[in-house]
């Protein structure tokens, strides 16, 4: 066991009030090794250090179903107290946790919600009941969705697909919907990024966006769905690493005063959980140090820390600020007494009796209702062009992703890796570890010479994802369709995540061309446009052994 690292520690019970209010990363997995972003995730000895000190919250990412269920319960042993125990599982819970159910992403809603908005209402409460029950029964007790962010720039890096819309009335609807659902199963839902990150081109991942609109355009289009989440009873208020002068010229929302408590408190109401988007993220650590950013978050009018940079060293901030005078007792009681409601709304998942009782119970994780639920969002979701089959290979099968490492998305038995192979078509993947696939000529971008012979099949698993920069939309991918349909070798088009680049493409296409869309990137929606490209199932999805 690591030994206890005592910090500022002159007086003990501060520091463990305090500690109840910082959220650290931890890995779903249970060993150290297994751990997919050690950068980020605490080890074992680091966790129940923590733990044991305090500290009230743990985001966690990675593993099963299965191990998330005992991770979950390791945690809280380790803690003594009741934990807030989240995950960013904006597209279901099976989006980070593997055998749980993976839906398409909320923007395929939004789309549907000007043709239909009942129906689209109604398959978003489901979409919360779904997320809510299945996180529940794994452990967690607070889901860090729904994104409430108006998407109405394509270009944004990051939101993209998991908005609930990308025009004020679906964003707004949608993102309450989801809520109530969530909430209705014992889970605490959050509204995000305020007081929106919709209208950006920049990932604040990597930097900081500036929004420059005035306040009446923030009233019109920014506003309206935090309003409604918090109309429909949201649990929490996630902050927005974003800089907007109209409202503060100096700091950014996640360390504003008249954003946090003048807006979201005071003109908009909200008497719920505030927490912060992750304190890492460049936007924040690359001008502020862990303690300084705890400190001014927190004065701000944010209750709970996400993901300091150093948590002894936040811990270290806000213990100096109190003694200073510079938190008051009451400002620290408000945090805690907030803290405390939201753990009474999430009765914990009942421990199971026996062994056999834990293992039925993960097995009927995911209802029937649940793969109803997705299969009718993926159909609802689909969009196809043209008709006839794929010809037949040798060909190429050229997959864009964002990296062919550690990709949940393209397993070894992905249908868009088999399915093609069956057909006679070769995979090559195109990724930031790739050799460059661009030849430098802007009417001629790819080099099809290092591609190999015979048609092409295009698949593209393009979205706004953290930490990339972009979407996809700085990619010459209408010239790339140009110069295969010039060659006669474009044999057929599957568009992945991004329903901008999907309407940037298909006007290019010739009316028989197959080609079909689908904003999830998982394996299901692979499956689903592939078979409308006319490839049938592969016996090899089905499994193998090596």
């Amino acid at each position: 066991m690591v030994p206890p690292n005592p910090g500022h520690a002159a007086n003990p019970s501060l520091r463990r009030q305090l500690a109840s209010l910082l959220v650290v990363r931890g890995s779903g997995h249970s060993r150290d090794g297994q751990r997919r972003y050690p950068r980020w995730e605490l080890s074992n000895g680091e966790l129940r250090r923590l733990l044991e000190q305090g500290v009230g919250g743990v985001i966690l990412l990675g593993g099963s179903a299965e191990e998330l269920r005992l991770r979950c319960a390791q945690l809280r042993q380790w803690a003594g107290q009741p934990l807030l125990l989240c995950a960013d599982v904006e597209e279901g819970v099976g989006q980070r946790f593997e055998g749980a159910s993976w839906l398409v992403p909320p923007l395929a809603l939004g789309r549907l919600h000007g043709e239909d908005p009942e129906r689209a209402e109604g398959l978003a409460e489901r979409y919360g009941r779904c997320t809510g029950r299945q996180a529940r029964r794994l452990g967690l007790n607070w889901v860090l969705g729904p994104v409430c962010d108006v998407n109405n720039n394509p270009a944004n890096p990051v939101i993209n697909v998991r908005a609930w819309g990308d025009t004020v009335p679906a964003a707004s609807a949608l993102a309450a919907a989801f809520l109530r659902g969530c909430q209705a199963e014992g889970v605490l839902a959050c509204a995000k990024h305020f007081p929106g990150h919709g209208d950006t081109s920049t990932d604040s991942h990597l930097e900081l966006p500036v929004i420059p609109h005035g306040w009446e355009r923030l009233e019109a289009v920014e506003l309206p769905p935090f309003q409604a989440a918090i109309a429909a009873g949201v649990a929490s208020v996630m902050t927005a690493h974003l800089q907007l002068p109209a409202l503060d010229a100096e700091r950014p929302a996640t360390l504003s005063e008249p954003v946090l408590t003048g807006l979201l408190r005071r003109r908009l109401g909200f008497t719920g959980l505030v927490v912060t988007d992750a304190l890492v993220m460049e936007s924040i650590s690359a001008q502020h140090g862990p303690a300084q950013a705890a400190e001014l978050a927190f004065l701000a009018g944010a209750d709970l820390i996400l993901m300091p940079a150093d948590a002894e060293a936040a811990l270290d901030g806000l213990e100096r600020a109190v003694e200073a005078g510079r938190i008051s007792p009451e400002r620290l009681q408000a945090s805690l007494e907030r803290r405390q409601r939201a753990l009474a709304l999430c009765p914990a998942e009942p421990t199971p009796a026996s062994l056999e009782t834990l293992l039925a119970q993960l097995e009927q994780l995911v209802s029937p209702q649940d793969r109803a639920l997705a299969a009718e969002l993926l159909e609802l979701s689909l969009e196809t062009h043209g008709g006839g089959p794929l010809p037949m290979g040798p060909g190429v099968n050229l997959i864009r992703l964002d990296s062919q490492l550690n990709s949940p998305q393209l397993p070894a038995r992905a249908p868009a890796l088999l399915r093609p192979a069956a057909a006679g078509y070769g995979a090559r993947l195109l990724d930031g570890l790739s050799p460059s696939p661009w030849s430098g000529d802007p009417d001629a971008p790819l080099a099809l010479e290092r591609l190999g012979e015979g048609p092409v099949l295009l698949q593209l698993l393009v979205r706004g994802n953290p930490f990339r920069g972009s979407a996809g939309g700085d990619e010459p991918w209408p010239a790339v369709l140009r110069q295969l349909l010039a060659a006669r070798r474009l044999a057929g088009l599957a568009v992945y995540g991004s329903p901008y680049l999907w309407q940037s493409l298909r006007p290019l296409l010739p009316p028989h061309l197959p080609a079909a869309y689908s904003p999830g990137q998982m394996p299901e929606a692979q499956a689903l446009v592939l078979q409308r490209l006319g490839l049938a199932a592969s016996a090899l999805e089905g499994g193998f052994t090596d």
